[in-house]
């Protein structure tokens, strides 16, 4: 049976670099306070004229020319974002336009900082099916235009971004070796955005009372659950592949803060040259963080053929996630 194999990776970042000085003059902060708690320094924020389907199809442009694959080539084109253009049509359609991937599905997937990974279980399903041979997976997020920037606690954390896969089916093997998904929706109410669907629509009142931003219930609640989730996830894929961590070359969590990525690394004893970590540049980019990381650690050589790589992410739903790749 085929299954899927990365043979490509891209990414993009927008020109504009808002730094934690920059915020010092917007909000009551500090870059030793952002610094001290989140490990960020700075991130990227999309022009007024780039949505999010702008910032994947440039990502989208790196993956293909890294894997040497034409738009024609693509069965299915899957965008993991919290942040889509609008409701419909999907982020993942304006993409397949831009590209003229006129052989492509279409589809965008609502996982929050989870959603890569998710793509990555449903892009592998799709192709040992067999009635697909390529797919293009992208996290993409501008979550600039969704956060509350009167909210010290939440607008330090989060940036703009996108990265891009192309997965092939393959026969060997190299490729994802495992996926695992969970979700616990009685915790949704600690991470989430209320404001702008059906629940909440669009009126004055969900405009004067930001609903339609980011809020973050406990963030010492959620720094426990991301970290205890996170770490079961990549043990669940180790053993599932009879593995252990010893075999893992390097590690790519999701780059939610730099403490809950140390505490991830260090209660599975990975050492930190062992872990991915980029979110002093980036910030929080949600779905897009986790490809970004892996596109910078390949074009860097960090990634070997044959080395294997572990994900993990956590965010809003709640919703975590690991995987496990042969590359």
């Amino acid at each position: 049976m085929p299954h899927a194999r990365i043979i490509g990776t891209g990414s993009y970042a927008p020109a504009t670099v808002l730094t934690n000085a920059d915020l010092q003059k917007m909000v009551e902060t500090s870059d030793e306070w952002i610094r001290t708690r989140t490990g960020i320094s700075e991130r990227r924020i999309a022009a007024e004229t780039e949505a999010t389907s702008d910032l994947a199809f440039q990502a989208s442009l790196n993956a293909l020319e890294a894997a040497n694959t034409d738009p024609a080539d693509l069965d299915m084109i899957l965008v993991a974002t919290a942040t889509p253009d609008m409701f419909f049509p999907s982020t993942a359609c304006f993409v397949q336009e831009r590209l003229q991937a006129k052989r492509a599905g279409a589809l965008d997937i609502a996982a929050a900082c989870s959603g890569f990974i998710y793509g990555l279980a449903l892009a592998d399903g799709l192709l040992r099916l067999g009635t697909m041979r390529t797919v293009l997976l992208l996290g993409a997020e501008t979550l600039s235009r969704v956060v509350n920037w009167d909210d010290r606690n939440t607008c330090v954390l989060f940036g703009d971004g996108a990265g891009a896969v192309i997965l092939r089916a393959d026969e060997g093997e190299r490729g994802i070796l495992s996926t695992h998904l969970y979700a616990d929706g009685s915790k949704g109410p600690m991470l989430l955005m209320p404001g702008g669907g059906s629940r909440n629509p669009v009126s004055q009142r969900v405009v004067d009372e930001k609903l339609a931003t980011i809020h973050m219930a406990n963030g010492n609640e959620v720094f426990k659950n991301a970290v205890r989730a996170m770490e079961d996830a990549a043990l669940t894929a180790l053993k599932h592949n009879h593995l252990d961590v010893k075999d893992v070359t390097l590690l790519i969590p999701h780059q939610a803060n730099l403490r809950i990525i140390n505490a991830v690394g260090q209660r599975l004893g990975i050492a930190d040259d062992r872990v991915c970590v980029n979110v002093q540049k980036f910030g929080n980019t949600s779905a897009a963080s986790i490809p970004i990381a892996l596109d910078g650690a390949v074009r860097e050589g960090r990634v070997q053929a044959g080395d294997l790589i572990l994900l993990c992410a956590f965010g809003g739903g709640l919703v975590w996630a690991s995987s496990l790749i042969r590359w």
